[in-house]
């Protein structure tokens, strides 16, 4: 009998992934656990293994489909075995009731090049909604969850994306009412100025980005800041280098303060923690995320267990991650298990900023720039390299006063790197 390939869950919080290339065509052989298609998920694009063999009978979802996760979209058997129509229905995130249409939609815009000079009079009447062969909506996943919370059915909802492609405006559009491309509220004497507006769609990432971040605003946020001298710190930096064999990976500021950070977290395990409701989960190990830019947004790769490794480690298991990032090249294990986030912008010659949390943990650090500072030390005014890091906390789990007894801690090792040992 045929077996469904459903498409799995691979991270907590996937709800959906778009399937970027099959690896299998109609007719091939396919061995369980070989790779059988390349899937994008908000988090990275990774090769998916069968979960079943024989031959590859009836592929049910073509290439740059968006697939909620649970949705059958493969059929693998015996050779020659008969199919049905159409497969079984697999779980799929059910659609909320029919709410109202929207009423009307306006005619095309102009190309980009040309310059409106007055709003149409009466839009025309709305394009009957198409609904692909299967019965499923093209929808992203971000509209499909709007159109959950406002109780719009989304065969209702006429999409502008690609291919006709539901996406979040769309479903705000049909929640207030208004047609697809509706024209300006704005009067048309400043409608004929108005430059010309470019659309720029979310990838996945972006969407995830959006998503995470609008969780973790729900986190009442502190911070606390300090300022700590690195002189000492430089000069380690320095010796780690030098040590270093031809080859390998020479230790960055960032890694040195990522082993200090994790040495800190073990002596502040509250601050090492995730939020659970009703209760936190402190961890042992410092398994510490860094925030790496990346083409289209940022990702957060974990190094596990940084309390124990030698910062020459913590080099060249950042070095690693950087490098499979830039190369769209992480797993969904690179991202697991994170207690503690470092965000370090002073690459980029920020003194200071804030960062947001990283849901579930309770805390992120922002460090800045090193920066050559007039300061005044046993009476004398000195040149010293000083550098700026703020601590943001979830007040649900942490005090104030745990938060800036942590930093206090970080400060301290900073200026006086053998106090980790």
């Amino acid at each position: 009998m045929a077996t469904q390939i459903t498409l799995p869950r691979l991270g907590q919080g996937m709800e959906s992934g778009i399937i970027v290339r099959w690896l299998k065509a109609e007719g091939d052989e396919v061995t369980k656990g070989e790779p059988l298609y390349e899937l994008d998920t908000e988090k990275v694009t990774q090769e998916v293994e069968a979960d079943a063999g024989g031959v590859l009978l009836r592929i049910l979802e073509v290439e740059g489909a968006d697939v909620p996760v649970g949705t059958a979209i493969a059929m693998v058997g015996e050779a020659g075995e008969a199919l049905p129509e159409q497969p079984a229905p697999s779980a799929a995130p059910a659609q909320a009731q029919a709410a109202a249409p929207a009423e009307a939609a306006a005619p095309a815009p102009a190309p980009a090049t040309a310059v409106a000079t007055a709003v149409p009079a009466a839009p025309v009447a709305a394009a009957p909604v198409a609904t692909p062969a299967g019965g499923r909506v093209k929808a992203s996943p971000l509209a499909r969850r709007i159109a959950k919370d406002q109780g719009i059915d989304l065969a209702t909802v006429q999409g502008t994306g690609p291919e006709g492609r539901i996406v979040a405006e769309d479903v705000e559009r049909a929640a207030a009412g208004e047609a697809p491309g509706a024209p300006s509220a704005f009067p048309a004497a400043l409608v004929s100025e108005a430059p010309a507006v470019e659309t720029v769609e979310f990838t996945a990432m972006r969407r995830t980005i959006a998503r995470r971040m609008s969780e973790a605003w729900q986190a009442p946020h502190f911070q606390v800041s300090l300022t700590a001298d690195v002189g000492r710190m430089i000069e380690l930096r320095g010796r780690l280098v030098d040590g270093v064999a031809d080859g390998g990976v020479r230790p960055t500021y960032s890694d040195l303060i990522t082993k200090l950070v994790a040495v800190a977290l073990t002596r502040h395990p509250a601050l090492n923690a995730h939020f659970a409701g009703d209760a936190v989960h402190q961890y042992g190990p410092a398994n510490i995320g860094i925030a790496i830019a990346v083409e289209g947004g940022l990702v957060v790769p974990v190094i596990p267990a940084c309390d124990r490794r030698s910062v020459t480690a913590i080099a060249a298991a950042r070095s690693d991650l950087v490098e499979r990032s830039r190369a769209g090249k992480l797993s969904t294990d690179d991202f697991a298990g994170g207690t503690f986030t470092i965000s370090n912008l002073g690459m980029f010659g920020i003194e200071r900023f804030m960062a947001v949390i990283n849901p579930p943990q309770v805390a992120i650090l922002a460090v800045g720039s090193i920066e050559d500072r007039v300061v005044v030390v046993d009476g004398e005014v000195v040149v010293r390299p000083r550098m700026e890091m703020t601590l943001s906390c979830d007040h649900r789990a942490v005090d104030g006063a745990q938060g800036a007894d942590f930093l206090r801690t970080v400060k301290e090792l900073l200026e006086e790197p053998g106090l980790a040992l």
